[in-house]
């Protein structure tokens, strides 16, 4: 199957350490060669500290260990508040630039990004509304029956907090079908839901020398970040090998504003909310 890769973070961030790491699943420490993509929220220059609207977005129908659009960026920081990453496995829908994660779509006036790990089963939802798979993936469909039930279910534009209760009503709907591990962001939030396997860790102040699992690199973090910075970064499978990385459960459904958990829908765990 695929793999994930997300960060949210208080102030922008490079996610260069990690994608580094996560790029090389695709075709040279794991199979996941049939394309990935990433997308980062930018902050507009004026509001550096805001996260932004805009997207900058990535897609490859080669494996990121080889692409050359993927070597660009493991060379180039692109400091950013939200990324969701994708490196694929086909399972449904042909290797074809059209089938790589993440997907974006706009809703309210902001980009929407999604990518999802796993196979959903017979799944064939009605779409009646402005939203419509360009590729030919599960994975797509899902996103599109998201973003089309999150419009039916608000008549203003919602709240992160109202965001993820409705979300919380709309998963399951989905998940029922297969596998449905994902991340999904406006720019303001994270959105992680875990049906088999998704990690997250929490860095920030003191921050300390990791060890990356996929390369053999080790970093001081505090080199790279301040005592103002926090971030959480999720994935799959854990990147580095030293630090306290947290497996979801099955079932949960995390969000993360500011570079901690802001939320959590589980039938297991009840992390400490902050305000939203």
């Amino acid at each position: 199957m695929c793999q994930l890769l997300g960060m949210n973070s208080h102030l922008p961030a490079s996610l260069t350490l990690s994608f580094t790491g996560f790029s090389q699943r695709g075709g040279l420490t794991d199979h996941h060669a049939d394309g990935w993509g990433i997308a980062f929220f930018e902050s507009e220059a004026a509001t550096p500290d805001q996260p932004g609207k805009g997207v900058r977005y990535f897609v490859d129908k080669e494996g990121a260990s080889t692409s050359p659009i993927a070597k660009m960026l493991r060379n180039y920081p692109i400091k950013s508040h939200n990324v969701v990453a994708h490196v694929r496995k086909a399972t449904v829908g042909s290797v074809s630039l059209e089938n790589c994660h993440p997907f974006v779509r706009e809703l309210w006036g902001r980009n929407w990004v999604f990518a999802h790990n796993g196979d959903l089963k017979n799944y064939a939802p009605a779409l009646h509304g402005s939203f419509r798979p360009v590729g030919s993936t599960d994975s797509e469909l899902a996103f599109c029956w998201l973003l089309q039930e999150l419009a039916k279910s608000h008549v203003g534009v919602p709240t992160v907090e109202e965001l993820t209760l409705t979300l919380t009503e709309l998963v399951p709907q989905i998940a029922k079908y297969g596998t449905f591990n994902f991340l999904l962001s406006n720019g303001q939030a994270l959105w992680a839901h875990a049906s088999t396997k998704l990690h997250y860790v929490l860095r920030q102040h003191p921050f300390t020398q990791v060890h990356l699992k996929d390369d053999d690199i080790n970093v001081d973090l505090a080199i790279f970040n301040s005592p103002q910075d926090r971030l959480a970064i999720v994935v799959t499978e854990p990147l580095t090998t030293n630090e306290n990385w947290v497996a979801m459960v099955p079932g949960e459904l995390q969000v993360f504003v500011d570079g901690v958990i802001a939320g959590c829908s589980s039938s297991t765990r009840t992390p400490e909310l902050v305000s939203l």
